[in-house]
């Protein structure tokens, strides 16, 4: 079996930057186990599989240890091989997922623009283990759906931010978003998942379901331009919506070819 595979760095136009994603294109779906594998073989934050379904297609996302609910990055590099690799004639492409509902990504210019849920934070108490696995005192803390995000003081903040990756993992959360005011950007971001096999994710665009409404609502302004300051980098040009958020970003091409089973 040859399971058609790519590989995109996705919330960049440049090589070497963004955040990589593979994406596999499949006939149907085969055994989780076997995507499982394929996760793992690849070794990135996320592999996106499709299947198409009439005039959708079909999306699920796999870190190397565990299917997501919700994966921005993997969702832009989808659509980026649809629109690029594989003549998709339409400005939007509509995915299904199992627990996110359905999500369109529209062709704008150079930029991907996906269509994703709002999760608002809401403020959490001080935790002690938390500050601890980060080596910070936040500013504040706060949860969403399936993440928490810490509240820094300044850009540098969040750049100096190492954390203690074993212990982040002891948290009960998909992930820990850590953001600040940016110096040439509205704000800036780092996110850490060690818990579904992610210890720092380059760049996140699920997480900005989160951070959107939460800079929206700061600055009062509704269009954003964010970027996440790790080691690869990437920015993000973000939309609030109300109940959903616009983000958009550009993607480039890394490789082609075939999986062989």
């Amino acid at each position: 079996m040859k399971i058609p595979l790519y590989q995109v760095d996705a919330f960049t136009g440049t090589l070497f930057s963004g955040n990589p994603a593979a994406v596999c294109m499949l006939e149907d779906w085969p055994d989780d186990a076997l995507l499982m594998s394929i996760a793992l073989e690849n070794n990135l934050s996320e592999t996106a599989f499709l299947v198409r379904r009439g005039d959708d297609f079909e999306l699920r996302w796999f870190t190397p240890r565990t299917e997501v609910a919700l994966c921005g990055h993997a969702t832009l590099a989808a659509a980026y091989v649809l629109f690029s690799r594989c003549d998709w004639p339409g400005e939007s492409v509509r995915f299904l997922t199992r627990r996110s509902g359905a999500l369109t990504v529209t062709r704008r210019g150079d930029l991907l623009e996906m269509d994703f849920p709002a999760r608002p934070v809401r403020p959490e108490n001080p935790l002690v283990v938390l500050s601890a696995a980060l080596g910070i005192k936040p500013a504040a803390i706060f949860s969403s759906e399936e993440d928490l995000m810490v509240l820094l003081d300044q850009e540098k903040t969040v750049r100096r931010v190492a954390p203690d990756f074993a212990a982040l993992e002891t948290i009960e959360c998909r992930g820990v978003i850590v953001t600040a005011p940016g110096d040439a950007c509205d704000f800036v971001s780092r996110f850490f998942a060690p818990r579904v096999g992610v210890p720092e994710d380059p760049v996140t665009g699920s997480a900005h379901s989160a951070l959107v409404p939460y800079w929206a609502e700061r600055l009062r302004k509704t269009d954003l331009y964010a970027r996440q300051v790790s080691a690869r980098g990437g920015e993000l040009f973000c939309r609030h919506e109300g109940g959903r958020v616009a983000i958009a970003g550009r993607a480039v091409l890394y490789l082609e070819g075939n999986i062989i089973i």
